[in-house]
């Protein structure tokens, strides 16, 4: 790190110049074919014999020692043709080549005499990757077609060591999604925001382990979504689907029993091919998807936003209840979205030319508020937009050698309020929200916030990929990235005096937050993948650098004296936040033991910037010393000076076939997490607590994965995974100090390390496929695991450590039957998918004086009434504390 604007400037220099000739971080997206050609009589190693993909342009020509290799093959499933004057032609099938992977393929020709036309081989795909230095898990677009899942998040939950989207222990924004090799994280929340469509997928890649140099700014794993690509004949399909939630759980859940097979739809279609006319230049891919599910969480619209009610008699006979509502049922956990995928390629050269595409997803969401159950239209509903272009050119040098080159603008536009005009006069005085006392639901009343924030991304990078010779594999490249942030906070005022009319604040004031910034990174990598007979080594290093465009407040102690001032703060006060950067070593080994099994081990340091919310927020520094405020608004501020968060990792593993179809792997893993964010406690005129966001927080893992592997033969297979797991630190959330501080009394911060909140100590996912392919396939999916960690308390007071008990066993199970036929002579199908189907209620959160979701020592107060029209168990019944109920849907397909 460099204490001085020049020497960062100077260090950029040098960084761009080691690697501008050799170029990118396009995140990998295609894969690599190799093998060995002999004569099958004699074992005499052949050169020139031309290796081909059928049905493209592909190819290669064996060397003096029989050697040949293919590079930059899209992921997919191809037949490999060898062919060499003398010899009968040899045609091997079912060949898949895979992301960052090297598929050997190794060819045995027989003399023309001895054979007649071509030999046509079926490949079959081999229990060990001898090539895999760290944990990967890569799940075909065909498989996920054979499974009860709906989108790419339900396939990386599956995978050994992720536990609902937290990768071997650590925080859900420390994980990079890619589709197409492109980030699609929203910079502002670190999260994906934007994700392909399930039937759009060829393969989806998980890495979990220590991956390799060309991928950054992620701290646990990777999950690169690759899209299909167009053929050179027609395709289309269309599917769609409808259900509802199925439950006898009546007292848990309202309007369970009001079955409705119109409350989840779903619709979708693709369609893909040449461009007439123009076939051998022009390809497209389309594809569009509407969802809509209202969810299980209802509320009762008894009350309306506007309604008064007063319930500050001591009798209740005297109170005063003004509820107009229609007593309808009303979704407050709905999910609508609907999303259009498109990717136009235009063949230019022998390689995959110039790449078009676009994405783009609208949703409209709801979570799920329980104070607002009576009065559900007065809480807030959200508005997610993404936007994801993109341009690719894929340049070929040689045989042994290509250039990818990739632009990519990336939108994220985030909307939260009630209403969308801010002047609405339905808006209502917040007083309506404390018409009501505790343990009752509010009977009236408006969430009075708007937030929103655009997050645009541009990024230009491009790929070198050189097989120097059948040993050296070198990649390498550059990125650069430019953010435009634009955040907005404010809040509706509502004054008596003038009539309730709605009014906003002036910009700048401690209700009114508005900022824009314009921090930009920089990075670039070189890897070596060194293959040999009896060992594989992936070794590179990564450069990251990230200049942020901000100041922070020098004293956080003085901030009054900010409220006497008006934005730009004088330079006495602030400091220019300064750049940060990292080079982070990866090394990876894969050392074949036989034939059949393979010992990897591999170690690798990672660095992420924290997401941009923590570094601007609250950038007018306003602490009010008075009033309600959401979450985070008016009690922390912001910090451009955080420095990146870093974790170190260790793994080793073992992979063993045992048969031909059956294999297993087992794997250790460690990870030291440091620089993680934190809160530091200040107080403003000696009274008010307020926080700053600094790098405090750290932590560890570690853990065993083992698999048991048996691929589809005789009609069915079965993938089992176990996962032993431990991850512990000094906190769960960045803001854990600050509501410690503000507790009463106030909690003392940890000073050991405690379980984090996602530790599952114990998981295990089975899948099981069975039936005829193309005829009838039934597959279910089952996850057991034990409960997550949770805090005793009673009263809101802690009876023991954070996280020192654990919540119930979660277990779930998944179905999914599909029958095909002919219709048209196209293939179509009917299909049942079934979701937790035997309604287990998994308890996902917890009262804390009981450990159960069902039950807490409140309801013995239950001869106390709430100053409300709800009983104190009606409160307590909690519908948000469990798991989905059952969820059955029907459907069907068409390809033409």
């Amino acid at each position: 790190m460099f204490n001085n604007k020049n020497k960062h400037l100077f260090y950029i220099f040098i960084a761009i110049f080691l690697f501008s000739f050799l170029t990118n971080l396009y995140c990998g997206t295609t894969g690599k074919l190799a093998g060995v050609v002999s004569d099958k009589n004699t074992n005499e190693l052949l050169i020139g014999v031309n290796i081909m993909i059928i049905g493209t342009t592909m190819g290669a020509a064996s060397d003096i020692n029989g050697n040949y290799f293919i590079i930059n093959i899209p992921p997919g499933v191809y037949e490999i043709k060898a062919s060499l004057m003398g010899y009968a032609s040899t045609i091997i099938q079912n060949v898949r080549i895979s992301v960052d992977q090297t598929t050997k393929i190794n060819f045995k020709l027989s003399e023309e005499a001895v054979a007649l036309g071509d030999v046509v081989v079926t490949a079959e795909k081999l229990m060990v990757r001898k090539d895999l230095t760290s944990t990967e898990a890569k799940v075909s677009g065909d498989q996920i077609a054979l499974l009860p899942l709906e989108d790419v998040q339900s396939v990386v939950n599956l995978q050994a060591g992720v536990v609902n989207g937290h990768f071997r222990g650590g925080r859900q924004n420390e994980v990079k999604y890619l589709i197409d090799g492109v980030s699609v994280n929203d910079a502002f929340s670190g999260t994906s925001t934007l994700e392909a469509e399930i039937s759009t997928i060829e393969e989806v890649q998980v890495l979990t382990g220590t991956f390799n140099a060309e991928y950054g700014e992620a701290l646990s794993g990777v999950v690169n979504q690759i899209t299909k690509i167009a053929g050179d004949k027609f395709f289309g399909a269309i599917s769609f689907y409808a259900g509802d939630y199925v439950s006898s759980r009546t007292d848990v859940y309202s309007n369970i029993n009001n079955i409705s097979p119109t409350d989840i739809t779903n619709i979708q279609g693709s369609f893909s091919g040449p461009v007439p006319g123009l076939k051998k230049l022009l390809k497209f891919n389309v594809s569009g998807r509407y969802f809509s599910n209202n969810g299980y969480l209802y509320g009762k619209r008894e009350f309306n936003p506007s309604d008064s009610s007063d319930f500050s008699a001591n009798d209740p006979n005297d109170w005063y209840i003004g509820a107009t509502g229609d007593n309808k049922f009303v979704p407050m956990n709905f999910n609508e979205r609907y999303i259009l995928q498109g990717k136009l390629a235009i063949k230019v050269g022998s390689g995959k030319g110039i790449v078009l595409s676009a994405l783009f997803q609208n949703r409209d969401y709801k979570d799920y508020n329980h104070n607002f159950q009576l009065n559900p239209d007065g809480d807030y509903q959200k508005f997610l937009k993404s936007f994801l272009l993109s341009a690719s050119y894929t340049h070929i040098l040689s045989n042994a050698a290509f250039i990818d080159f990739i632009g990519s603008r990336f939108e994220t536009n985030y909307n939260q309020y009630v209403y969308e005009n801010p002047l609405d006069s339905r808006y209502v005085n917040p007083d309506r929200l404390r018409d009501a006392g505790n343990n009752a639901f509010l009977t009236g009343g408006t969430e009075n916030w708007h937030f929103s924030h655009i997050t645009t991304t541009y990024t230009g990078k491009s790929d070198l990929t050189w097989q120097i010779n059948n040993i050296h594999q070198i990649k390498t490249g550059v990125e650069f990235q430019y953010h435009d942030l634009e955040y907005e906070d404010f809040q509706i005022v509502i004054d008596a005096s003038t009539g309730n009319t709605p009014t906003l604040p002036s910009p700048g004031a401690f209700n009114y937050n508005t900022y824009k910034a314009n921090p930009y990174q920089i990075a670039a990598y070189i890897q070596d993948k060194i293959e040999l007979d009896y060992l594989i080594v992936n070794f590179g290093l990564r450069f990251d650098y990230f200049e942020p465009d901000g100041k922070y407040l020098k004293d956080p102690n003085n901030i009054a004296v900010l409220d006497q001032l008006q934005p730009p703060f004088p330079d006495s006060l602030m400091e220019s936040a300064i750049s940060k950067s990292q080079f982070s070593p990866r090394l990876g080994i894969s050392y074949p033991i036989t034939d059949n099994g393979a010992i990897h081990i591999s170690y690798g340091h990672f660095f992420q910037i924290p997401p941009f919310e923590y570094l601007y927020r609250n950038p007018n520094f306003r602490i009010p010393l008075t009033g309600n405020f959401p979450e985070n608004i008016g009690n922390t501020i912001g910090n451009t000076n955080l420095e990146p968060q870093q974790t170190i990792m260790y793994e080793i593993g073992l992979q063993q076939a045992l048969t031909t179809d059956f294999g297993i792997t087992l794997t250790g893993y460690y990870k030291d997490i440091r620089n993680l964010l934190s809160t530091e406690i200040h107080i403003k005129n000696n009274f008010k607590k307020f926080s700053k966001l600094i790098n405090l927080d750290y932590g560890f893992v570690k853990g065993i994965t083992f698999t048991i592997e048996k691929r589809f033969t005789n009609y069915y297979s079965v993938n089992l995974d176990y996962t032993f797991q431990v991850a512990k630190g000094n906190a769960s959330d960045p803001n854990d100090a600050f509501n410690n501080a503000q507790a009463n009394p106030p909690i003392e911060t940890n000073k050991q390390l405690v379980p984090l909140d996602w530790d599952r100590t114990h998981s295990l996912n089975i899948i099981v496929t069975a039936g005829v392919p193309g005829n009838f396939i039934a597959s279910f999916i089952s996850q057991l695991g034990s409960g997550l960690p949770y805090t005793p308390s009673l009263q809101n007071q802690r009876t023991g450590l954070e996280n020192s008990d654990n919540k119930p066993t979660y277990f779930n199970l998944d179905l999914y039957l599909i029958k095909y036929f002919e219709m048209f002579s196209k293939q179509a199908s009917v299909f049942l998918k079934v979701y937790n189907l035997f309604d287990t209620a998994n308890e996902q959160e917890v009262f804390g004086d009981t450990g159960r979701a069902g039950y807490t020592l409140e309801l013995t107060r239950a001869q106390e009434k709430p100053r409300g029209v709800n009983t104190i168990q009606e409160f307590y019944t909690r519908p948000d504390f469990y798991s989905p109920p059952r969820q059955i849907i029907l459907g069907a397909s068409f390809a033409f």
